[in-house]
């Protein structure tokens, strides 16, 4: 059994961060359980361009609100709490925030817990 708090990610390793973002992760691939758990804040004001081409992510909105852009198809969707929005096609996405957005997120496979994002918003494709 894994039990962990948020507290006592704050300032290790498993406490990441970009330029807009940051990221507490919870779960990694060495907890063995094949998915990554994160809680990720987005800083207010800020828009990323990201495309997860290895990884399938889910967020869900605990708060805050944004939107996000399908850069293929043009579709803009709201975010506000209580909406899921899940990248299962490796789809090309904006990301902006109105105010600081709250999310939880699942990551498979799993994130080692030391990616950043390359010039196409991308994680580097899982060690095999």
């Amino acid at each position: 059994m894994i039990v962990r708090s948020k507290n006592e990610l704050i300032d290790t390793p498993r406490d990441v961060r970009g330029e807009f973002w940051a990221s507490r992760r919870f779960l990694l691939a060495e907890d063995g359980v094949g998915f990554t758990l994160t809680e990720t804040t987005v800083a207010a004001g800020s828009e990323q361009v990201l495309w997860y081409k290895y990884h399938v992510e889910a967020n869900y909105v605990i708060s805050g609100e944004g939107e996000v852009a399908n850069m293929a198809t043009g579709e803009v969707f709201a975010l506000a709490p209580g909406t899921i929005y899940v990248l299962d096609r490796h789809e090309r996405h904006r990301l902006k925030a109105f105010s600081e957005l709250r999310l939880v997120c699942v990551f498979t496979p799993a994130l080692t817990g030391s990616e950043t994002h390359d010039a196409d918003g991308a994680y580097a494709p899982p060690a095999e």
